[in-house]
């Protein structure tokens, strides 16, 4: 008869990583993983074979403050204890920034509503050294104006077949987005795009053609993209409000 400690439990993970030296967010036979990564650590802690759904896939090379994943575990400690014990055994580049117990019916994937990506791009006469590894550099600043209006035709619920990479089956291109806002901070700029769901090279196809036509360039065929260390998997949301980004404010 097993006491209650040693059920079943489901956890929520929220996640970060540095995704320089990560073939990505899935697991694969050849190539460092985060998911492999933390599957491997939850099982070490719990002596069963683990394994950690995240609610998106990212590229190799993209990273996340926001990711969210959910494990089925069983063990004694309690979800502080495990983040503790967690943290301990991941590398300094994957982070488990919070840990608690979810409904068994929680899903990081199929639950999640909105997804909020960020890319950065530093701009000016002298390229970053300390930021390098997360922003893309361009000497010459792009058009704002230009670029605002070309993303202000992808917000609401389009075919986005165009900025699908091939090789990447999906039911549906289909998508809706919900804001794409480009801002600048000093010397960079930040292109956030908050949707119900992206496509294989979505937002990195998006930031490329964006940078084509703050370029005063012509309207590629083919929207080029853009490097992955600039993009960010900033938030998932699981209400029905969907994600609300800092920036967001209601209309009055």
């Amino acid at each position: 008869m097993t006491t209650r400690a040693h059920r079943p439990a489901t956890l929520r993970l929220l996640v970060a990583y540095d995704g320089t030296h990560f073939a990505g967010w899935q697991r694969q036979q050849q190539g460092r993983t985060v998911q492999a990564t933390l599957e491997d650590a939850l099982t070490r802690l719990t002596g069963r074979r683990t394994t950690v759904i995240g609610a998106g896939r990212t590229d190799a090379g993209v990273h996340a403050l926001g990711q969210v994943a959910h494990a089925r575990v069983v063990t004694r400690l309690s979800p502080a204890v495990l983040r503790r014990a967690l943290n301990a055994l991941l590398p300094d580049d994957l982070v488990v920034r919070r840990l608690t117990l979810a409904p068994d019916r929680f899903h990081a994937q199929h639950d999640a509503r909105r997804k909020w990506y960020r890319y950065r791009i530093a701009t000016g006469p002298v390229r970053p050294l300390v930021e390098r590894a997360y922003v893309l550099y361009v000497s010459q600043p792009p058009d704002l104006a230009a670029m605002r209006r070309a993303a202000a035709r992808w917000v609401g619920r389009h075919d986005f077949r165009a900025f699908h990479s091939a090789g990447q089956p999906v039911a549906s291109t289909r998508r809706r987005v919900d804001r794409v806002r480009i801002s600048r901070q000093g010397g960079e700029l930040r292109i956030d795009v908050v949707a119900d769901g992206f496509l294989y090279h979505m937002v990195r196809r998006m930031v490329g053609l964006l940078l084509e036509v703050g370029r005063g360039r012509p309207m590629p065929a083919v929207a080029p993209t853009a490097p992955a260390k600039g993009l960010c998997l900033m938030r998932v949301t699981y209400s029905a409000r969907g994600a609300r980004p800092p920036w967001h404010r209601r209309r009055r």
